[in-house]
């Protein structure tokens, strides 16, 4: 694999002090749409979803695409559903009580649609994904991988089939479990029906949990070899079956976001091979979102909470 673009998608002056969680969306004719969150600082009132598209070879200026005002937002993430851009978000306070909006978009994130909720009158902290992309599987359906923050953080999968979302839940069963902490999960499906997790956590792994039933029940989380920081990862498959996953690998809780890795995997995810470091300097790398689009891997992530930055890799 060969970094071939590694670029921040504003510049300065910078459109707002702080900004955080970033998503990427690519299309088939190569335009590229971002998002995050920004704002004066994370959890302030003031923060709302942001944009940038890419296209005719350079990024828009960053614009709010969420009307909601006065009100926390957090994480967005961008999907391709039934011909449309959807942007997922959260939305409110504290952590433990926002709940799920999106937005979506049928002209690649130049207009959207009014905000809808996802599961009208859900208080169960919210649904959706909460971090990373959703992933469409064999049977057609679409699961969201997403978590909550209420009590201890746990891990769920939303199930998606057209009509409705249902949500299974990931069990935690290890001695202690009410002091471990496992959120913002991401998936990948290894062959029909097989499904898989991998789960950022508070005790120094990336745990993983798999399902063999199209994700309607999934196994006890159980610890990886790779180590993780309690910070945002993200994975994908690729064409050719291999998993490609990002992530802070500091094994410490709340250890520092650098370096930020690219990480390959040719036994589905049981092993992990490092391929290259995108960020190895002091300061905080972290939130990476990963596409797979046209031989080329497509990613974006937070730079010291103050920039976002773009890579392409050709695979």
């Amino acid at each position: 694999m060969r970094l071939i673009k590694q670029e921040f998608i504003f510049g300065e002056p910078l459109p707002t002090p702080e900004c955080h969680a970033s998503t990427v969306i690519v299309g088939e004719d190569g335009r590229r749409l971002a998002a995050w969150f920004a704002g004066t600082k994370e959890a302030n009132p003031d923060v709302l979803i942001f944009v940038s598209r890419f296209e005719d070879g350079k990024w828009s200026d960053p614009r709010a695409v969420t009307p909601e005002v006065g009100v926390q937002h957090w994480n967005p993430v961008l999907f391709q559903m039934n011909g449309e851009i959807v942007l997922f978000y959260k939305m409110g306070y504290p952590i433990a009580d926002w709940h799920t909006r999106y937005i979506t978009s049928k002209d690649f994130g130049e207009t959207w649609s009014e905000p809808r909720e996802l599961v009208p009158g859900d208080v169960s902290g919210g649904r959706g994904p909460v971090k990373n992309k959703p992933i469409r599987i064999s049977n057609g359906n679409i699961l969201a991988p997403g978590s909550t923050e209420r009590g201890p953080w746990r891990c769920f999968v939303d199930i998606y089939d057209g009509k409705e979302w249902r949500k299974r839940d990931i069990p935690v069963t290890l001695e202690g479990a009410e002091k471990i902490n496992v959120i913002q999960p991401t998936l990948w499906e290894s062959s029909e029906g097989n499904i898989h997790a991998l789960i950022r956590s508070n005790i120094g792994r990336i745990y993983r949990s798999d399902s063999k039933d199209h994700g309607e029940s999934w196994s006890p989380i159980y610890p990886t070899d790779m180590p993780n920081n309690n910070s945002g990862i993200d994975c994908v498959k690729l064409s050719d079956g291999r998993i490609v996953l990002l992530c802070n690998p500091v094994e410490k809780n709340w250890g520092p976001r650098t370096p930020l890795s690219l990480y390959i995997s040719d036994n589905n995810g049981e092993s992990f091979e490092k391929i290259l470091d995108l960020e190895t300097d002091e300061g905080g790398f972290a939130y990476p979102s990963v596409v797979e689009c046209g031989g080329r891997l497509h990613i974006v992530y937070t730079y010291n909470r103050k920039k976002i930055v773009y890579a392409e890799i050709e695979i």
